[in-house]
């Protein structure tokens, strides 16, 4: 990956880059403008390789790689455990950080049957996947809480996660995504240019420090789209809660897995599309 790249290049110390980053622009108003400056968010090319094989390029902000990489490695289903991961190394470079695993043998020959290097624009959730069959992974089934989440658990996890976005409310750009307690404590909050890279990092988070993720919900700040719903399937969380509304087939996906979606997630009021009886009755 690394090449050499002169300072001038727009490229250059993007490896060392800082999630955010002031910026000078021009404000247009009417028939003035004026000169300004805010925080913008910086998003930077994360190479992925397994036991020195490269396996993908993801654009993601440059905060938590640790966490990321363990759970892009459990929701891609690389590994089944984050034990599996040896080791990790991150490697900055001036045009993108470079972030090194070593995984069993076993597992990385199984990874290298896919066939597949892979390049994720920051939106991507499907991270170059070859077939329909690949894209559409089925689900697993996931078990219900144990106890039914109160309608007041969303209401609280929704309400503080706003105050926790730290870098949105820098520069107003990108995704939060958190994990939070049955009673709507915030646990794990982590931020990203892609709503499937933020939860990936929350993920990745609760994996390495061995927190029961059923145990609670994810919340984000996004749509609930269908690779989400995949991905908090594959850690058993029962629930997903996003401030917009899912798609279609996120909807078939979570019913078919038993997952409860619920959208609209504002303030004292949301909707739920599926599995129903994983909310208790207010």
């Amino acid at each position: 990956m690394a090449e050499y790249l002169s300072p001038t290049h727009p490229l250059f110390g993007l490896g060392y880059a800082k999630p955010a980053r002031t910026r000078q622009f021009i404000r247009l108003d009417g028939d003035t403008e004026r000169e300004g400056s805010a925080d913008v968010a910086e998003e930077v090319p994360v190479a992925i390789a397994y036991n020195n094989r490269p396996h993908v390029v993801m654009m993601a902000t440059p905060a938590d790689y640790e966490d990321f990489a363990v759970g892009f490695s459990l929701t891609e289903e690389i590994v089944a455990s984050p034990d599996q991961i040896e080791s990790i190394t991150v490697v900055p470079y001036n045009q993108g950080v470079e972030i090194h695993l070593v995984i069993p043998h076993a597992e990385a020959e199984a990874l290298a049957e896919r066939g597949r290097q892979l390049v994720g624009r920051t939106g991507c959730g499907l991270c170059g996947v070859q077939t329909i069959t690949d894209a559409l992974r089925p689900p697993r089934t996931v078990a219900p809480p144990r106890r039914p989440i109160e309608p007041e658990a969303l209401w609280r996890a929704e309400s503080a996660l706003m105050g926790r976005q730290t870098l949105n409310q820098a520069t107003a750009a990108v995704h939060a995504a958190a994990w939070a307690t049955a009673d709507g404590t915030l646990e794990v909050v982590r931020e990203d240019v892609g709503r499937h890279n933020a939860l990936d990092k929350v993920i990745g988070a609760l994996a390495r420090a061995k927190t029961d993720a059923t145990q609670g919900f994810i919340v984000m700040t996004s749509r609930a789209s269908y690779e989400l719903v995949q991905k908090v399937s594959i850690v058993g969380v029962p629930l997903l809660a996003a401030v917009s509304r899912p798609s279609g087939l996120a909807i078939r996906l979570a019913e078919s897995a038993g997952i409860a979606i619920v959208g609209l997630l504002r303030g004292r009021s949301a909707n739920v599309y599926t599995h129903r009886e994983h909310i208790s009755h207010a």
